[in-house]
């Protein structure tokens, strides 16, 4: 018989080098001037790095990231996400292996959007931006 589980209700550690993140956005997103674009994983526009924070880091990861940081991971190398409930609150968290993660901030980014060869102008973004001297 299986079990499926929706959400574990305790709290979750990342082993190794791995790394568990939490905020991983794949809905729909909203402009500042109020326009909602659709989601769009599965697409070819959707096919795109993606920033998540933190939530555990192994043991054996010494990257300089800390919990509570973000980072940006390459596209499709995240598992599924679940969901957790413990003291701290609800989680949809997703494990990141070390090796997959582009760049890190200390900082919530802000209207970042990679994959702008699928848009119809020019990336305006410096990814030199993102890595913390």
């Amino acid at each position: 018989m299986s079990v499926n589980l929706n959400t574990i209700n305790s709290d979750i550690t990342a082993i190794g080098k791995r790394v568990i993140v939490s905020n991983m956005h794949f809905g729909e997103q909203k402009t500042k001037s109020g326009l909602i674009l659709r989601d769009d994983n599965g697409t070819t526009r959707g096919i795109y790095p993606r920033w998540g924070q933190v939530y555990s880091k192994g043991p054996d990861n010494t990257d300089p990231y800390e919990v509570g940081d973000w980072i940006l991971v390459e596209h499709g190398r995240w598992t599924r996400g679940f969901d957790i409930e413990n003291e701290k609150g609800k989680f949809d968290i997703r494990m990141v292996d070390d090796d997959a993660i582009l760049a890190w901030s200390d900082e919530k980014p802000k209207e970042v959007t990679i994959g702008a060869e699928y848009s119809d102008g020019p990336a305006d973004i410096d990814p030199s931006s993102f890595i913390n001297p």
